[in-house]
Order: C-alpha cells, then sequence, then structure tokens
C-alpha cells in the first residue's frame, strides 16, 4: 500500500534492527522502499541488502556532505548504476549548510561531484535521488546547464525531503521532477513545507521516511524506520483533501514511474 521512496536501511542503527523493522512495515502495510547510497564504500553493502529483499531497491551516489571518501567517477557510476535492483543515481546534489569558515566559491569540489552524477543518470537513463540544502539556486542552475528540461533526454528525479520553498518546487516540476516530503511535513513549525505540499500536483508526489532521520509525529526524536512513513502519507492527505488511501495508491504509482518499477 505505501511506499517509502528514500530510507538508509542499512545504517548501523536499522541494520541492526531489521527483522523487527521488517514486521512493523508489514503491520503498517509500507510493502516497498527505496535504500539509499550516500557514499561509494558502503554501496557493495546496501546492493547486497536490497538484493537480498524483494520488497527493496537501491541507489549509487556520494552524499554531498560527506568529504574524506571515495569521489565518484563516470565509470564506476555507470558500472554499479547498471547493477540489478539499483534504479536510481544519487543521493546527490549540493548542501552548503556546513560551510563554516568556507565561501560558495569553495564547493566547487560539491559542483563537480553533482555533474558526475547528473552525467552518469542521463546515459543510463535512471533518476537522480537530489539534496539540496541551502544551495537551490546552484542546484537547478546545474540541473539546467546539464540539459535537464524534462524532455525525453533527461533523467529527471525527485528532489527529496523538500525543505525549499513554493518557488524552488514549482522549478523543479518544472524541470520535471517529482517532490518528496518526509516526516518534517508532520512539525508543527512546518507550515511553509505544508504550503509547498498544496501546490504540487498528486502525480509529482512521493512520501519518504529518510529514516533513521526525521520520524515524524507522533515519533518525533525517536528513531525513524519505514513503517512511520503512513504518518507522511497522512499530514499529505489532509493538506490535499483527499484520503489518506489516495495518497498511499497515488505516490506508489507515481515511484513506479519514475523508478521504473
Amino acid at each position: 500500500m505505501f511506499t517509502d521512496s528514500h530510507c538508509h536501511l542499512t545504517f548501523p542503527e536499522l541494520a541492526s534492527q531489521w527483522p523487527d523493522i521488517s514486521d512493523a512495515m508489514k503491520t503498517a502495510q509500507v510493502t516497498r522502499a527505496l535504500c539509499i547510497c550516500t557514499t561509494l564504500e558502503e554501496f557493495p553493502t546496501v546492493h547486497e541488502f536490497a538484493v537480498a529483499q524483494p520488497h527493496i531497491w537501491a541507489t549509487v551516489g556520494v552524499h554531498p556532505d560527506n568529504e574524506g571518501v571515495q569521489e565518484p567517477d563516470l565509470e564506476r557510476l555507470l558500472q554499479w548504476g547498471s547493477l540489478p535492483k539499483v534504479m536510481a543515481i544519487g543521493e546527490t546534489g549540493l548542501d552548503y549548510y556546513r560551510l563554516g569558515s568556507r565561501s560558495i566559491s569553495d564547493m566547487e569540489w560539491q559542483r563537480e561531484r553533482f555533474r558526475v552524477h547528473i552525467e552518469a543518470a542521463r546515459k543510463l537513463n535512471k533518476p537522480l535521488v537530489i539534496h539540496t540544502r541551502s544551495a537551490s539556486d546552484d542546484t537547478l542552475a546545474i540541473l539546467k546547464e546539464a540539459g535537464e528540461c524534462g524532455d525525453q533526454s533527461s533523467a529527471g528525479g525527485v528532489f527529496h525531503c523538500f525543505t525549499e520553498d513554493v518557488d524552488v518546487a514549482r522549478q523543479a516540476l518544472d524541470l520535471g521532477f517529482y517532490i518528496s516530503f518526509s516526516g518534517i511535513i508532520t512539525f508543527k513549525s512546518a507550515q511553509s513545507i505544508r504550503d509547498v505540499a498544496a501546490i504540487v500536483p498528486l502525480d509529482r508526489l512521493l512520501i519518504e521516511t529518510d529514516s533513521p532521520y526525521l520520524a515524524p509525529v507522533p515519533y518525533r526524536g525517536k528513531l525513524n524506520n519505514p513503517s512511520y512513513v503512513p504518518h507522511v502519507a497522512q499530514e499529505l492527505a489532509r493538506v490535499k483533501n483527499v484520503t489518506i488511501e489516495k495518497i498511499a495508491e497515488q505516490t506508489s504509482v507515481n515511484f513506479d514511474v519514475l523508478f521504473k518499477v
């Protein structure tokens, strides 16, 4: 019924609890999940886990925040992105939130890393899983520069765990991307995110947990897992004035379309 489009099931805090999480997912009618890769070092574990589980898929990529890790090269992304059950390239994008003493110009390494991911996605005809934080202008500009415009030659993808404003959402939609909402949408302080959700068409929505992070109300502050994604769906249903069953059905269909399940 429900599909968690973004989670990190191989992170240690969740991997150690997988049997219990799997049971909880069944009880909550969360039938599928996409397990996201954040470094090349962890990819073999992510891929092995997805291959072993009939209802789990994988991605390959290097999160923009990760430093001191193996840099992605095009050949490796193309090789691993072609493996069975690897549905997308990412998590990739830009994150200027933790600049510290650095300037935005100092983050060219991040922008180059992002470009490599986009090229791989376009060559493989697989979608991108986009992370953007305090960097939406550059994220959108680089996508446009690479030719992403929503046409048949575009990779497309999803802006995951969306926390930007309505204008950024509209630009992402104009480029053909989907918008995914996490447990943040249930937070009392997140009215701006609910405002974004209100304008996103039903056929461009996805739901996620981003677990083990960002547990939705009523579990906020606790360890998150995919069995909590119905709480995201419930809040979206309220915002969109539709049933939770409609959100479950439509976001699962959207998942199938985007990730070519």
